[in-house]
């Protein structure tokens, strides 16, 4: 069995009592960092043994897990924060448990994304989620295609790049378009900002340095 277990954005309080119990009781915890695991399963007491799973390596130990598992291993997998999957690695890594015949099991919990889009004020009943901008080319054909979608779409951002998004934002999608900007959510210094994409280049043309983990939500067309 793998099971891909959700970690807490911020907040170690939301991790789920079936969460900690899984970490418990697995034979190994594959982690995208394990430093940042380490300190969680200290927190939670939980002794089981970490390996290393990321964007770099997970090409290479993918087939020797695999024959892990179906040998009768039991596996869990974590992100450093959030769902495994969602703009983290695990796709390569459940597509061959599901081809190789392993049960996957996927527990509820926390992704950055839903906070933000429920809290924004902006119509989520149905939205496009975007994830990561290319950071050169295809940037400004995925501008383009997200300024003209119906929907509310959702972004994620890094501190460094924010103010070059929000300008991409505001060009293609026009000045007026509502948006929400919300950064360390679940955090002591959580910040939600709810207002025309105008308004927000100018809020942050005025921070010269900003920290934090950033997720845009922008009302559709």
């Amino acid at each position: 069995m793998l099971y891909l277990i959700p970690t807490p954005i911020g907040n170690l309080e939301d991790m789920t009592h079936r969460a900690v119990r899984i970490l418990g009781e697995v034979d190994l915890v594959m982690a995208e960092d394990t430093r940042t695991s380490k300190r969680l399963l200290q927190h939670y007491q939980i002794e089981t043994p970490l390996r290393s799973f990321h964007a770099h390596n997970e090409h290479k130990v993918l087939e020797a897990v695999i024959q892990q598992l179906e040998a009768g291993a039991n596996y869990a997998l974590v992100s450093d924060a959030g769902t495994p999957g969602i703009s983290d690695p695990g796709f390569l890594l459940v597509r061959a448990c599901v081809e190789s015949g392993i049960a996957v099991e996927c527990l509820p919990g926390a992704t950055a994304f839903v906070p933000a889009l429920v809290a924004s004020g902006i119509p989520c009943d149905r939205f496009h989620y975007e994830g990561f901008l290319p950071h050169k080319k295809g940037r400004q054909t995925r501008l383009k295609y997200l300024a003209d979608l119906p929907n509310t779409f959702v972004l994620y951002e890094s501190p460094h790049r924010i103010l070059k998004c929000l300008k991409g934002l505001a060009e293609h999608c026009g000045e007026e378009r509502l948006a929400c900007v919300s950064r360390e959510l679940t955090k002591k210094f959580e910040e939600k900002i709810t207002a025309p994409l105008a308004e927000l280049v100018a809020d942050f043309e005025k921070r010269p340095s900003i920290k934090g983990e950033f997720v845009i939500v922008v009302a559709g067309r």
